[in-house]
């Protein structure tokens, strides 16, 4: 019988210096991939983003996560399209997984997860404790221990610089979390774009070959085109004839 959550989530802490508080959150990948950085050392945790949440970004993290596997040879299929839903019991049954895989190939020795992860737009670590030494965060230690709190990024920054300056870095920091949100949603938007673009192209290639297509209502291709071109109550598609006049007045 695997761990529990409560049993997982306090190794998971400790190992990383997280302040994780539920198993669904580990479908972002961050966590995952910096499991297996603790064993192999080389993944490009600067790469690995924690401060997502679009399923975008998820799956940048999750295509590090695979490469590891398969530069280590790792016989396991990694579940993505249902890890990255954040549903409980998927990303239970494979942190169980990766726990045991931990347990059996963790080398041993220290591990500092803020280091190894520095620059990767990590939430702030806990707080200040000792980095993660051998099996004292494996199945004994680690479990008995207590979650770490996470300082707000804020606080933390306002204590390092000391008035209006940590203030104004916490806004920096802010903004540029912002920024990196927007480009996520805009990456995302324009991925799953490109892939009705392409289905629609697709459509209009096969009735061109076959125009009887088009005829059954109740085809394949005509049930596709609804979806493809239905649209939301109250939202309306501009008319095609409509010209907008973008010379100035004067």
């Amino acid at each position: 019988m695997g761990e529990s959550r409560q049993e997982l989530l306090g190794w998971l802490n400790n190992l990383l210096q997280l302040n994780v508080t539920k198993v669904e959150q580990c479908g972002t990948g961050a966590a995952l991939c910096q499991i297996y950085d603790s064993i192999y050392q080389d993944l490009p945790m600067s790469k690995v983003k924690f401060n997502v949440n679009t399923e975008y970004a998820y799956l940048q993290n999750f295509k590090i996560l695979q490469n590891c596997f398969a530069k280590h040879q790792i016989e396991r299929l990694v579940p993505v399209e249902s890890l990255i839903k954040c549903k409980m019991q998927d990303n239970l049954e494979f942190l169980q997984w990766t726990k045991r895989f931990w347990d059996q190939y963790y080398p041993g020795g220290e591990y500092d997860a803020v280091a190894r992860r520095k620059g990767a737009g990590t939430p702030a670590a806990a707080a200040p404790a000792p980095t993660t030494s051998a099996r004292t965060s494996g199945a004994g230690a680690a479990r008995r221990g207590t979650t770490p709190t996470t300082a707000p990024a804020r606080r933390t920054a306002a204590a390092g610089g000391g008035g209006g300056g940590g203030a104004s870095a916490a806004v920096v920091q802010e903004n540029n979390t912002l920024k990196e949100t927007v480009t996520g949603l805009e990456r995302e938007r324009d991925f799953y774009f490109s892939k009705l673009r392409d289905i629609e192209l697709l459509l209009q290639q096969a009735c061109e070959a076959d125009p009887e297509l088009e005829k059954d209502e109740d085809s394949l291709i005509k049930q596709v085109q609804a979806i493809l071109y239905s649209t939301e109550e109250g939202f309306e598609i501009p008319a095609d004839d409509v010209v907008v006049d973008d010379q100035e007045t004067f």
